[in-house]
């Protein structure tokens, strides 16, 4: 049986279908804007924060991933420069980080970056 006679959640390169889910709500979010991980699974009505994260690790090359974050807006570790130069050339609100602050990275302002979802999604700020 070749793969392309297989249905296509049977597929080798088939993504789980809540990855996809998630992949999808990441694509929504607009340039500048941000998402938790929390806000991503409160979105969906399934999962937590951890289940949005691993999708994200495994499966989030392929999307706009610097816009689905930690909640407290610390850059991603392994990713903060290319996640910088998104935020920088989107326009995302940052907070620039104070010299004590290691490495000197700013953080993700969430009070003005986070995306509620465009009205769809109940209870996020």
């Amino acid at each position: 049986m070749s793969e392309e006679s297989l249905p296509p959640e049977d597929r080798p390169d088939a993504l789980p279908e809540y990855a996809e889910r998630v992949l999808e709500v990441a694509e929504l979010i607009p340039p500048g804007r941000v998402m938790t991980y929390g806000d991503v699974a409160e979105w969906l009505e399934e999962g937590g924060p951890r289940q949005v994260g691993r999708v994200m690790a495994l499966y989030g090359g392929a999307v706009p991933w610097w816009r689905v974050v930690r909640s407290d807006g610390v850059l991603l570790p392994g990713h903060e420069l290319r996640a910088l130069d998104h935020y920088r050339a989107e326009g995302t609100p940052l907070k620039e980080a104070s010299r004590a602050a290691e490495g000197h990275l700013p953080r993700l302002d969430m009070r003005r970056a986070r995306w509620d979802g465009g009205g769809r999604a109940e209870g996020h700020t």
